[in-house]
């Protein structure tokens, strides 16, 4: 039987959404082919073990993260408990050679990179993107210049940084009401489910959308507003992915946090999308190509526009974690798709053992 770890929770700013897919995951894997061993990280970053029981004898959309239970099995009592891959391997006596760590942890510090280096070192099989794959996909500016070498369009947009905020702001500014015109969107480069992003609609809220965006990451993007639907498709798989028919995002607005999150009546999602068939081709084969151009693996949701007027798609940005709470759009995708809940999760496992499968053939030594 595999061992699935399902790490949730984390110390960024989507710790809430990713409590909210960690129950999606964790209450549609097969438990008679999994032993499924759940562990929460705290917004201080401490990894704690969990128990399946709790986690399952619950019903809410949120899964907790019951801090009592880390230190009862660890039998320490302190605050600083940093608990590694190594120590769960032994601490739950698991084969890690049989073992696969599924992260649902979005945003910096479970998306980024940094978690799959750290997940790459241990030598263990993992859902979703490597990290290379993770990092650029995160970084929403080095993702737009890696799909325009492709000849995929992307919105025009301009990069600041906050280490020559306070000497280039008004440059910036002059630029950015210039060359991209009103409205603005303005977004921290590394960060998912729409934290800090702020419409700019008068040049007289440009700079504290900046400063807000700035308080989440140091550096942004500055987006030109096109007046656009929103599509996406979920991908899952490898070179040769597997691509869902096309979602469509209706807000009111845009697709903020509250939209996704708080406010039920904010934006609604349409799957299938209302393309003709030649856009819903279109849209599957430019989310193929951004996959394999940005060296995505196992799963990720690629977003596109669709402008009004011109009919012509832009890819927007990459989520190699993407949600899995009750309205997220991957698993709904996929549902529509024709691949129900248990059998996708399935199938990101299935690819998480061959990329392992692969890599343990490598040669390591001359």
């Amino acid at each position: 039987m595999i061992n699935v770890i399902v790490l949730y929770g984390g110390k960024s700013t989507e710790h809430e959404v990713s409590c909210r897919s960690a129950a999606f995951v964790l209450r549609n894997l097969d438990r008679k082919k999994y032993n499924v061993v759940a562990i929460g990280i705290n917004k201080q970053g401490h990894w704690l073990p969990q128990s399946m029981n709790k986690i399952l004898a619950t019903d809410t959309k949120t899964i907790p993260i019951y801090e009592p239970e880390a230190r009862q099995i660890t039998g320490s009592a302190s605050k600083d408990l940093q608990i590694v891959p190594e120590a769960i391997f032994t601490q739950h006596h698991l084969d890690k050679n049989q073992t696969v760590v599924f992260p649902v942890i979005h945003g910096a510090n479970g998306e980024d990179g940094t978690l799959q280096g750290l997940l790459e070192l241990s030598d263990v099989a993992f859902v979703g993107p490597d990290t290379l794959g993770s990092a650029v996909g995160m970084d929403k500016a080095i993702a737009k210049r890696i799909a325009v070498t492709e000849g995929i369009e992307v919105v025009p947009w301009i990069e600041a940084f906050k280490e020559e905020w306070s000497e280039l702001s008004k440059q910036i500014m002059k630029e950015a009401e210039t060359r991209l015109g009103l409205p603005l969107f303005v977004k921290p480069a590394r960060l998912g489910s729409s934290v800090g992003v702020t419409k700019v609609r008068n040049m007289s809220e440009f700079m504290a959308a900046c400063e807000h965006a700035f308080t989440f990451d140091d550096k942004l993007l500055i987006e030109k507003g096109l007046d656009v639907r929103e599509i996406e498709c979920a991908v899952i798989g490898g070179r040769n992915p597997k691509v869902s028919l096309p979602g469509e995002i209706n807000a009111k607005d845009f697709y903020s946090y509250e939209a996704k999150y708080v406010d039920a009546d904010a934006a609604s999602i349409k799957v299938p999308a209302d393309l003709t068939k030649e856009q819903a081709l279109e849209a599957q084969g430019i989310c193929r190509k951004v996959y394999r151009a940005l060296n995505l693996y196992g799963m990720s949701r690629v977003d596109l526009f669709l402008d009004k007027q011109s009919g012509k798609f832009f890819f927007n940005e990459v989520n190699t974690i993407p949600g899995f709470t009750e309205i997220s759009q991957f698993p709904m995708l996929w549902s529509e798709s024709g691949l129900k809940p248990a059998d996708l999760l399935d199938e990101l496992i299935k690819y998480a053992v061959a990329r392992k499968a692969e890599k343990s053939k490598l040669k390591k030594t001359i």
